[in-house]
C-alpha cells in the first residue's frame, strides 16, 4: 500500500502529513516512560527487518497479483505501539527517499495507513485483548491472523477514502472500494502467518519483551542479545538473497488500480507533484531497490520482455543490505534522540 503521489491531493497529502506527525509527536512524549538502552537497538534490528520483509512480494493465487508484509503488526506487538509506530515511519521514510517506494507527498498517508491502524486499533483493541487471557502457540496464530487482516482491512479502506477525497475520478469509490478491500483480504491472512511465526519465535527466545512491551514498561534487565542478533541475520538473509524470489505481479493496490482505471500509474500534472517527483529522483540513489539504469538499458529491459525468476540481482541484494542498515540507524537515531529527552525531562524534574 506504498501510495504515489499522484493518488492524492496536495490538500489531502498535507492534511495526512500534518495528522501522522501529530501522531508521532505523541508518540515520542509517551514512549519516554518505556524507553531504555535495550528498547532502541531492537526498534533499529525490528525495522530493518520489516525493511527486507517488504521487499518480498508474495503472489496471491488466482488473482494475478501480489503482496507484501505491512509489519505495522509486528513492530507493535515487540516494541510496543508508540515504538512501533516510530519505526514504522523509519521504514517508510528511508523507502520514499532512497528507493522511490511511495511518493514524498503521500509518505503521511502511507505512514498513517500502514502505522497508526495497526499500531493505535488493531493492536490493542484486538490483539491485545485476545492475548489477555495468557499466550499459547494457537493463540498467537489466531490473534495474529484476525488483527493483521483487520488491520489491513482498515489501511486499504484509507487509501480508498483519501483517493476519493484527493477528486480522483479515474477510480471511482463503489469499485475501486469492492476491489481493494477483498485482495488485502487475502494479503492480510499472509501477514499473520508471517507475524505469528516472528512472535512465536521471539516469545520462545524471550517472552519477557513481548510481555513487557504489552504492558508499556522498559525492557530492563531482560538479555536481548540473543533475539537482536538472530534478527540482524534473517534481515540480511531476507533483503539480500530472498527478495530475489519477489513475485513480478503488481501489488494489491496496483492490481485494484489496473482493474478500476486501466492502469497502476496516474499522471500528476500539479506544480508541487512535479517539484517532489524531481527531488526523489535525485535522493533516490536505488530506485525500485535496483541499481539506476541508463535509457539504453531500460529499452533493452523492455524489449526482452517476460522477466526471469528468481531475478538473482546485484542491485536488488545491495538495495536489501544497504536499506536494511539505513532503517535500522533512522530507528536508533529516533530512539537515542527519545532516550536524550527522557534524561533532559528526568533533569528538570530533579
Amino acid at each position: 500500500m506504498h501510495m504515489a503521489d499522484a493518488l492524492i491531493s496536495p490538500v489531502v497529502g498535507g492534511a495526512m502529513w500534518v495528522a501522522t506527525a501529530g501522531v508521532a509527536a505523541y508518540s515520542i512524549k509517551k514512549i519516554q516512560t518505556e524507553m531504555d538502552e535495550k528498547k532502541v537497538p531492537l526498534m533499529g534490528v525490528m525495522g530493518a527487518f520489516i525493511f527486507a520483509s517488504q521487499m518480498i512480494n508474495f503472489t496471491i493465487p488466482g488473482t494475478g497479483s501480489s503482496g507484501h508484509i505491512g509489519g505495522g503488526l509486528i513492530l507493535a506487538i515487540l516494541l510496543g505501539p508508540y515504538a512501533g509506530f516510530l519505526t514504522m515511519a523509519s521504514v517508510l521514510t528511508i523507502q520514499a527517499l532512497f528507493f522511490a517506494d511511495g511518493g514524498l507527498l503521500a509518505l503521511g498517508s502511507n505512514i498513517f495507513n500502514m502505522g497508526f491502524f495497526t499500531c493505535f486499533v488493531a493492536y490493542p483493541l484486538i490483539y491485545k485483548a485476545f492475548m489477555g487471557k495468557g499466550y499459547s502457540k494457537k493463540r498467537i496464530v489466531f490473534a495474529s491472523v484476525l488483527t493483521a487482516m483487520i488491520g489491513l482491512q482498515m489501511g486499504a479502506f484509507g487509501v480508498v477514502l483519501q483517493t476519493l477525497f484527493s477528486g480522483k475520478t479515474e477510480l471511482p469509490f463503489g469499485t475501486f472500494v469492492l476491489l481493494m478491500q477483498p485482495i488485502h483480504l487475502a494479503i492480510g491472512a499472509v501477514e499473520g502467518l508471517v507475524t505469528a511465526a516472528v512472535v512465536t519465535y521471539i516469545w520462545n527466545s524471550r517472552p519477557e519483551i513481548i510481555e513487557r512491551a504489552a504492558s508499556g514498561e522498559a525492557i530492563g534487565n531482560v538479555s536481548i542479545k540473543k533475539v537482536v542478533a538472530g534478527m540482524v541475520v534473517i534481515a540480511m538473509v531476507t533483503g539480500a538473497g530472498l527478495s530475489w524470489f519477489a513475485s513480478s505481479n503488481p501489488d494489491g493496490l496496483e492490481w485494484a488500480m489496473i482493474k478500476t482505471a486501466g492502469t497502476a500509474e496516474l499522471e500528476a500534472t500539479g506544480t508541487l507533484h512535479q517539484q517532489l517527483s524531481d527531488l526523489q529522483t535525485k535522493t533516490s540513489f536505488l530506485p525500485d531497490y535496483s541499481f539506476k539504469a541508463s535509457e539504453s538499458e531500460m529499452e533493452q529491459v523492455v524489449g526482452e520482455g517476460e522477466e526471469v525468476w528468481p531475478a538473482v540481482s546485484g542491485g536488488t541484494s545491495t538495495a536489501g543490505l544497504v536499506g536494511g542498515g539505513m532503517t535500522l540507524a533512522l530507528a536508533v537515531l529516533m530512539g537515542l534522540g527519545v532516550s536524550m529527552l527522557k534524561k533532559r525531562k528526568n533533569r528538570f524534574s530533579a
